[in-house]
This record gives C-alpha cells, sequence and structure tokens, in this order.
C-alpha cells in the first residue's frame, strides 16, 4: 500500500490496513509478494495526479504476471475520476472514493470471486459518515493523528478538497476525548488533532464545543505530553484560539497557517475569506501570546492573473512573517473548481521564475532560523530509532523539527534535553544531555 497526500490520507490507510487485516491480508513492502496492491491517492495538484497514474502504469507488467493481482485505488483521484480511473487503466480491478473505505472489503472478495471490476464513489449523508469516523487502532506509536473533522466548506477557487472530500462535518468532541483517552493508555504521549480546516471545528453543530474549547479537554488528559493540530485556516483563526497558545501548556509552539498569497486581489480571487492586513493581525496577535511560535505556511505561485505587483507582494509578507518553513507551489488547475476557468496570461517561464525567486528567499529564511539552535539545549519527545541508523534515536522539538541524535531505545516515549549541534535541510543533528548540564 502507497499513501499520497496529506495527514487525512495518512489515517485513512491506518483503517483500510485493519480491514485488511480482517479478511486475510497481511501487509508486505515488497509489490512482488504482494496478492492485493493498493494506491491512496492526492489530487490537490496536477503532478500528484499524474504520479499517481505513472505508479499505476508501473503495476502492469505485475499484473501480467500475476493474474490474480488485485489492483486498487482509493482516495481523492478515485473520488474525483470513478469509472473513469477503470476506463483508463485496464488493470485496474477496484476504486473507491473519500467516503467510501467501509465497502473495500466486500468489494475485494467479489473481485476475487471473478466476479468483476468494482467502483464506488458516492458521498454519504451526514448521519452515515458520522458512524464511520476513523477509529482508534492498537499501535505502540509515540505519537498519533485524531480526526476531529472532515471535508470543507471554504470552496477555495483553486481547490479541489471540497469536491472530493464533501462537505464539512465535525465528530462530536466526546468521541474525540475518548479516542486520546484510550491513546494515552496505550503510551501515546502526542497527538496531532487533524481536518481540513480544525480552527471551524463545531461551528455549524448546535450545542457542540469550540475548537479552543476541545483543545482544553484535551490538554486535561493525563499521559498526553503535546498536542499540535493541522490545518488552520486564517480566516477562522478566533482569538479564543489564540489564546490557547499562551495558556495552555501542552500546546506546541508551532502553527501551519497557509496564506497562499500576499497580495488582497489574489487572496479574493482565491476566495480566501481575509486579507493580508487581517493574516499579519493574526500573527502578531499568536506572536504577543507565544513569542517563540514558529510559523509554517503554503504559498501558490502563478495563479491566473497574478502580476509581478501581486508577486512582489507575496515576497514582501514572506519577509514580513518570517516563516520557518513554506510548502511552494506552482498553481495548476483542478477540474471543477472555479479557478480552472479563469483567464492565464502568463507563461510558463515567468511562472518558474517567480516559483525559484521564492524559493530562494524562503530557504534563506529558513536556514536562518533554523541556524539559530545550533549550540541551543531543547526538549525532544523520541519517537523512534532513526532511518540514519548508527544507534541514533530521533524525535521532534515543539517546532516540529527533526532531531536524530545517540541514545539507546529505552529512551523512546520520553522527553530528553537534546543539545543542537548541527543545522540540516530537514533535521537537526544532537547529542543528549543530562538535566544537570
Amino acid at each position: 500500500m502507497e499513501t499520497f497526500g496529506c495527514q487525512m490520507n495518512v489515517v485513512d490507510s491506518e483503517r483500510i490496513a485493519d480491514m485488511l487485516t480482517q479478511i486475510g491480508y497481511l501487509p508486505t513492502a515488497d509489490a512482488e509478494q504482494a496478492d492485493l496492491v493498493l494506491l491512496n491517492t492526492c489530487s490537490i495538484r496536477d503532478k500528484a495526479e499524474r504520479k499517481v497514474y505513472g505508479h499505476l502504469g508501473s503495476f502492469k507488467p505485475l499484473k501480467e504476471k500475476k493474474r490474480d493481482l488485485i489492483v486498487c485505488v482509493g482516495g481523492c483521484v478515485a473520488q474525483q475520476e470513478g469509472e473513469r480511473l477503470l476506463e483508463k487503466v485496464p488493470h485496474l480491478d477496484i476504486v473507491f472514493g473519500t467516503h467510501n473505505l467501509h465497502k473495500l472489503p466486500e468489494m475485494v472478495r467479489l473481485v476475487e470471486q471473478k466476479k468483476g471490476r468494482f467502483q464506488e464513489t458516492q458521498f454519504l449523508d451526514q448521519e452515515t459518515r458520522l458512524q464511520l469516523f476513523p477509529q482508534r487502532r492498537d499501535s505502540d506509536a509515540i505519537t498519533r493523528f485524531v480526526t476531529i473533522m472532515q471535508g470543507c466548506d471554504n470552496f477555495c477557487s483553486y481547490c479541489i478538497v471540497p469536491h472530493v472530500r464533501g462537505r464539512e462535518i465535525s465528530r462530536p468532541s466526546r468521541e474525540i476525548v475518548q479516542e486520546v483517552i484510550e491513546l494515552a493508555a496505550e503510551g501515546v504521549r502526542e497527538i496531532t488533532l487533524i481536518g481540513q480546516n480544525v480552527n471551524s471545528y463545531g461551528n455549524r453543530v448546535e450545542g457542540e464545543i469550540s475548537f479552543a474549547q476541545l483543545l482544553e479537554l484535551v490538554a486535561d488528559i493525563d499521559g498526553i505530553e503535546r498536542i499540535r493540530f493541522t490545518t488552520s485556516h486564517p480566516k477562522d483563526i478566533s482569538d479564543e484560539l489564540i489564546a490557547c497558545f499562551g495558556r495552555i501548556e501542552k500546546i506546541c509552539h508551532h502553527i501551519h497557517l497557509p496564506v497562499q498569497s500576499g497580495s488582497d486581489r489574489i487572496l479574493q480571487q482565491m476566495n480566501r475569506g481575509y486579507t493580508r492586513p487581517l493574516y499579519l493581525d493574526r500573527v502578531a496577535k499568536l506572536r504577543a501570546v507565544c513569542p517563540d511560535i514558529r510559523i509554517t505556511t503554503d504559498i501558490i505561485v502563478g495563479f491566473p492573473g497574478e502580476t509581478e505587483d501581486d508577486f512582489i507582494e507575496t515576497l514582501s509578507l514572506v519577509e514580513a512573517v518570517g516563516y520557518a518553513d513554506a510548502f511552494t507551489f506552482l498553481y495548476s488547475a483542478r477540474p471543477g473548481t472555479s479557478a480552472a476557468d479563469l483567464k492565464d496570461d502568463f507563461s510558463a517561464d515567468v511562472k518558474q521564475r517567480r516559483f525559484d525567486r521564492l524559493l530562494a528567499l524562503q530557504q534563506e529564511n529558513s536556514r536562518q532560523i533554523w541556524a539559530q539552535d545550533v549550540g541551543s539545549v531543547l526538549s525532544v519527545l523520541v519517537e523512534g530509532e532513526s532511518r540514519q541508523g548508527s544507534g541514533q534515536l530521533y524525535g521532534r522539538t515543539t517546532w516540529n523539527r527533526v532531531v536524530n541524535f545517540t541514545g539507546s531505545d529505552n529512551l523512546i516515549g520520553e522527553t530528553v534535553s537534546v543539545k543542537i549541534i548541527k543545522n540540516n535541510r530537514n533535521t537537526q543533528l544532537g547529542e543528549r544531555v543530562s538535566k544537570n548540564n
């Protein structure tokens, strides 16, 4: 099984793995040994979608060699393409959308019985969706994602998420709290509350608590040491939520706050629901209550109609905010979105040059920010053995930065003091120090 895209897909893949285990399948990292191959897909950008088709093509020779191999595609590309996927990819057996994970075992059994090829991409009603929210699964992980909501009602003009994930729905807070209690009892020490727009949690449910109130309940659970959340929409980040960063000790000092553009004109065309001044006001208030907070973001370059002046506005906002990291993307039209019909007068070369300028600026900003940590002693929650090997462990700082350091396995699950000795492109290298040093 290969998973593309966001944390929501990661959680969905965990659920898929559980369901397949219950009907007799076990995971393998070797496609040659597999009886079933499954891609859980992302369609947020054209490049991600094309990558899925490329991976599917690579499994054609394997399917020709193993006629009983079952090939499945789920997630957002499946939801978007539906029956067309089966038509485009003859060696594909099953297509299932974002609301139809629960139907996968039945479809697998039907394919095993040679009863055809199948696709399910129907959106479910709200009551049924509430019954099918991802549930806790047994794990020895130190950190876990907890889904608190699904879907999105914002309909940003460039974004396909509402079209493939459906409308916004909030999971009952009592279920969320109970899941976190059970995770804490299993040894989980850090949880990340996830949803397409966590800031609007509970807003459309009469009598439900706000997201800030949910954070307070989760923070009161014994055993949970750290709380993160993603993703936050700037228009919905309330003063009540901002205050949590100064009041709730367990909330990590990092927030991902996608801005997409620094130009008010482009933000309006994107239907983002906020202005540049409002965004900067939110940033200022966050830093007032949590001075050491580090902010990451998403930025789109080359949105239809973006002028040089618009782009300069984005560069100046990047400078003004001082992002620790930014995920930068060239705009790609998504089918069914309103921006797909906008006139686009600028060449790919112009967009690429702008992208390169933005990337160079942000990389230098990131280098300077993370380099400040060298020589500092930081608290690191140890998550497991590092990919680097050589007896190294890895964990994360409050700012969500991965730190590798030498240590024994009995430190996994502990929060330790680590002196940062080197800053790499995406990680840091450290050495453990005693609390008395």
